[in-house]
């Protein structure tokens, strides 16, 4: 039975120069002079120059301007920020990350829209569109966020009803087919109530070049997504406000992403061993590099839905702000691929229901007291089943039916700054969560009187059961925060230590003595929570109206980190996840912004990374102590400058920026094959012109003009390939207000 559901859409996010943005309240707040922004990080209103931790925060018509259409785009532009393709998103902050994109798992960065946590990964890749601001909270936030937040928080908030009639219409033609339009209009019905409506099309075509048309299969779209949005803001007296918030996506496409492995690697050496050696980076060309040569099983395709809705009560009483935030959301997904880069046929079918409930008591005012606690409550249930034909034998199909699979949250939190004398502030706060996982379904092969393809499938003859996936488990930590503060002259200078934590779960299979297929110990059945303590220093200093500097240094004690990989261990492969023992992370980064002239600024930025094993024994005599986590580079560099040409009452604006990483590791943990992605740098270009009052704009741009293939994923063995971040892409937008 359908259950139609919370908040919301999905992703934003941050670009390097600053921005203009408006206060989270339900009201839209003034705009906020000298590039500072409000952001709602501390979860009430505040300057980002005056919030004593380390974030990116972006307005959404620097998102437009600088044509970040996709969450894949922000890394060039957040520090030490990762988010690639894979199943669903995969996002690393400060080298903290989680690989599993099953329905079992969970991400160690939260993604929220409109403050509402949405646990599936795959739902994140949604175009950008009518954005208000995107915040980009790095390390753990354990204590007001909480729900597996320890790699740190995304935080996409759309844009909010206003009580004034507008429109706009903004879109974008590039190479590949790629097109993006948005079309937004706001209606106020009344001095208290308000509508808005937006809709959004996002389609290209893969990246991906058929280097076998014998096959006679071909590849098509990669996404061609379709979104509407409809939000209402009902604000009877300065001190109540609700916003109500309803979506609907289809989200349509060809996932296949890619290449055999051998385009970007030769002499790739496999295996448990106790040294380290690397297979041969091939450096391809763009056009070698995305030909897709072996011959595909099957026509890859998705046809997928998500919808919800969300709701944010604001209640004011004097000094003390009462907020109830309630959403519900729903996913089907249906995935027909081909694995890794072999003609091996899959399909998924999957559907997903989640709730989120969170009430929170705000004390403020202009004393010296500021305090907020409040509880949360989440729910999310599933059903899928997987399977992958012909694998064991033919007229097969090997798989998963799991069927319910759920994960309940509840928490308790509070946090108390004091102003200890003029300008200097403490913090304290802690939470309280308490997690429980369960799921039930079996590891089994099918046998079909005939198996073509996922489309072509005969009658069912027997099922053989390899086990039963049955397993259950709660979990529950205190996390906690303690920070210090001061507003010098100069500029905000602050220090923290915070804790994070994500609950353990469980892999394939049930615990010995619970069943007849039963066959695991608890050991190998149950993995454990991964807890982050991360120490943090940093500055936020105006040293003049033409010269802001921030920088941060940091690190964590990071405990039984959760990593997965794929294992023959089920009878067939299955996703396997274990607990390293330690982590160690140092890092430093570094932002100025500088602007000599009215029409003329530059933005620097530079980060140091150290995230490796502290102690991690995967197998005896194989030590990986020392060795770099995945996705973590240990320097990166971003340059960017922006020229304005006053042009009449209209301005033409020179955007340019280039951004540099060192060489990181993408090891392929189940095979033992130490890939490694070499250093890169990927230069990006605009030219605008906007109209006197930005009533319409009009731009040509080119991204990642050397047309590097970065690689966000490398592998061997059995679905062993090659993925990569997006080729050099051209085009034109332009836009208009009314």
């Amino acid at each position: 039975m359908k259950k139609i559901q919370l908040a919301c859409l999905v992703s934003a996010f941050a670009l390097a120069h600053p921005a203009f943005a408006q206060d989270a309240a339900q009201e839209a707040a003034p705009a906020v002079a000298d590039g500072d922004i409000v952001v709602t990080a501390n979860r009430t209103s505040s300057l980002l120059s005056k919030t004593p931790i380390a974030m990116t925060a972006v307005g959404g018509d620097d998102l437009i301007q600088s044509g970040i259409s996709n969450p894949t785009q922000l890394e060039e532009t957040v520090p030490n920020l990762s988010i690639v393709r894979g199943n669903g998103l995969q996002i690393t902050i400060r080298g903290v990350t989680s690989t599993d994109g099953t329905e079992k798992g969970d991400p160690s960065a939260a993604f929220m829209l409109n403050g509402v946590y949405l646990a599936r990964p795959q739902a994140q890749e949604v175009s950008f569109f009518d954005i208000e601001r995107v915040e980009v909270l790095r390390g753990p936030q354990g204590t007001l966020y909480g729900r597996n937040s320890t790699a740190g928080v995304i935080n996409v908030l759309s844009v909010q009803p206003k009580f004034e009639l507008g429109a706009r219409v903004d879109a974008s033609y590039g190479n590949f087919d790629a097109i993006n339009g948005t079309a937004v209009i706001n209606l106020p019905a009344s001095d208290s109530i308000a509508f808005r409506v937006a809709a959004n099309i996002d389609q290209r075509d893969s990246y991906l070049i058929d280097g076998n048309a014998a096959d006679g299969i071909g590849i098509g779209k990669f996404k061609n997504n379709k979104t509407v949005r409809l939000s209402a803001l009902f604000k009877p007296s300065p001190d109540l406000s609700l916003l109500l918030v309803g979506d609907y996506s289809w989200i349509k496409g060809s996932p296949t992403n890619g290449v055999e492995t051998s385009k970007f690697y030769s002499n790739v050496v496999s295996g448990a061993r106790p040294t380290f050696e690397r297979p041969t980076y091939s450096e391809p060309s763009s056009t070698l590099g995305r030909t897709l040569s072996t011959a595909q099983g099957q026509y890859t395709f998705r046809d997928s839905t998500e919808r919800g809705v969300m709701g944010e009560l604001n209640y004011t009483m004097g000094n003390v702000t009462l907020t109830y935030v309630g959403s519900y959301r729903e996913s089907d997904r249906t995935e027909f691929s081909n694995l890794g880069a072999t003609p091996i046929q899959a399909d998924f079918y999957g559907s997903y229901w989640q709730t989120s409930h969170e009430l929170r008591l705000a004390y403020g005012g202009d004393g010296p007291l500021q305090a907020q606690v409040g509880a949360y409550y989440f729910k999310e249930k599933s059903g899928i089943a997987f399977f992958i034909n012909n694998l064991l034998g033919p007229n097969t199909r090997f798989g998963f039916p799991q069927d319910p699979t759920i994960a309940e949250n509840k928490s308790a939190f509070g946090q108390i700054t004091y102003e200890l004398a003029p300008d200097l502030k403490v913090t304290g706060g802690v939470r309280y969560s308490n997690d429980l996982k369960s799921r039930v379904g079996a590891t089994v092969l099918d046998t079909y009187d005939f198996v073509g393809d996922s489309n072509h499938i005969g009658t069912l003859l027997n099922r053989t059961k390899f086990q039963d996936n049955n397993a259950s488990r709660k979990f529950s930590k205190v996390t906690w925060r303690a920070g210090i503060d001061y507003d010098s002259p100069l500029g905000l200078v602050f220090a923290s230590v915070s804790t994070g934590y994500k609950a353990g779960g469980f892999n394939d299979g049930c615990e010995t003595g619970k069943g007849p297929s039963c066959g695991l110990p608890a050991k190998a059945l149950y993995y454990d929570p991964e807890t982050l303590t991360a120490y943090e220093a940093g500055f936020k200093f105006k040293i003049s109206p033409e010269f802001r500097f921030n920088g941060t240094v940091f690190h964590y004690d990071y405990s039984g980190l959760q990593l997965s990989q794929v294992s023959n261990a089920c009878g067939g492969p299955c996703q396997i996840t274990t607990n390293a023992a330690k982590a160690k992370i140092d890092g430093v980064e570094l932002d100025a912004t500088i602007q000599p002239a009215d029409n003329f600024s530059v933005r620097l930025a530079l980060n140091y990374l150290d995230a490796r094993y502290g102690e991690f024994t995967p197998q005896p005599g194989i030590d990986f102590a020392g060795r770099a986590l995945n996705r973590s580079p240990k320097w990166s560099w971003v340059a960017g400058v922006n020229y304005a040409i006053p042009v009449g009452e209209g301005k033409v604006v020179l955007d340019a920026q280039t951004s540099s990483r060192s060489q990181y590791e993408l090891t392929d943990l189940a095979n033992f094959a130490y890939f490694a992605q070499p250093g890169f740098s990927k230069t990006d270009a605009s030219i605008t012109y906007n109209a006197p009052e930005d009533r319409f704009y009009i731009a040509a741009f080119v991204e990642n003009i050397e047309d590097n293939l970065v690689l966000t994923g490398a592998g061997t063995g059995l679905f062993g390939n090659a993925t990569f971040s997006d080729p050099r892409t051209y085009g034109v937008r332009a836009g208009v207000k009314f």
